[in-house]
């Protein structure tokens, strides 16, 4: 059992992990050079010891001692109690659910185990709203998606807001980041998919005739949150896609189409 332990300065060392949590450009760089990402909220933080990532540390404010009392007894490492107010200075805003927990990073698996007994994939490509991205997971396990593909550019899954947006479903749906974007889009092929493309095109059909043609294995290809795909994921497809729309609007965020297109296609 972790002894936890009252920390009551902000420049404390061991408080290294929990700093400047609102600053995306530090973040980015940091976390994934020292292994390690941030979870928030009791929920998440059980999500994330269940997926079996491993704590570096916890810190809670002192409500939240009792809450996270069973997570305290099987923890190994650092527990720290703080003030809301030191929390606030240490990550840069009020920390609402009290509860934070620097984890150690994996190694992200190759595609090729991914797509093994997969039968229905999301891949994105150069989605770098952190939010669209949680929430692109979200769906995903809400809706059976069984695994979610990256291109190189796309926002960090484990950023702390992308993990609070998907209420810790990127912990849950299996996920890999491709590195020859969209050359990797063969492996698909190679792997027995059907790529559709989701987009506004006059070549393309609707996802419920798509959907009507129930493909074995069927990877859904949603693009960038302002220009959509790029010419060569378009290219790389096997079909284009659209979601049919009306009373004059033209397109859905990608976290809505994501929605859409995963409960029309859903086996």
């Amino acid at each position: 059992m972790a002894e936890p332990v009252t920390v009551d300065s902000p420049d404390d060392p061991r408080l290294h992990d929990y700093t400047g949590l609102t600053d995306v450009a530090l973040r980015r760089a940091r976390e994934p050079a020292e292994g390690l990402f941030i979870a928030e909220g009791e929920k998440v933080i059980r999500r994330a010891l269940h997926a079996g990532y491993r704590m570096r540390s916890m810190l809670l404010s002192a409500k939240w001692l009792g809450v996270m009392d069973d997570v305290i007894a099987a923890a190994t490492s650092p527990v720290y109690t703080v003030t809301p107010e030191l929390a606030e200075r240490v990550t840069g805003y009020h920390v609402h659910r009290g509860a934070l927990a620097s984890l150690h990073r994996e190694p992200l698996p190759p595609v090729d185990d991914l797509l093994g007994a997969a039968r229905r994939v999301a891949v994105l490509e150069d989605t770098v709203d952190h939010a669209n991205v949680g929430a692109a997971f979200r769906n995903a396990a809400a809706l059976g998606v069984d695994a979610v593909l990256l291109s190189p550019r796309c926002a960090d899954p484990l950023y702390r807001r992308a993990v609070k947006v998907s209420m810790g479903a990127v912990l849950q749906v299996p996920w890999t980041r491709l590195t020859a974007w969209p050359d990797d889009l063969g492996l698909l092929r190679r792997h027995g998919f059907v790529t559709a493309a989701l987009c506004l095109d006059e070549r393309s059909v609707e996802i419920g005739e798509l959907a009507a043609r129930r493909h074995p294995k069927l990877a859904l290809l949603l693009g960038t949150e302002g220009d959509g795909l790029s010419p060569a994921a378009l290219r790389a497809a096997d079909e284009q896609v659209m979601i049919p729309m009306a009373a004059g609007v033209d397109s859905l965020n990608v976290a809505a189409a994501s929605a859409v297109a995963f409960y029309a296609t859903r086996p």
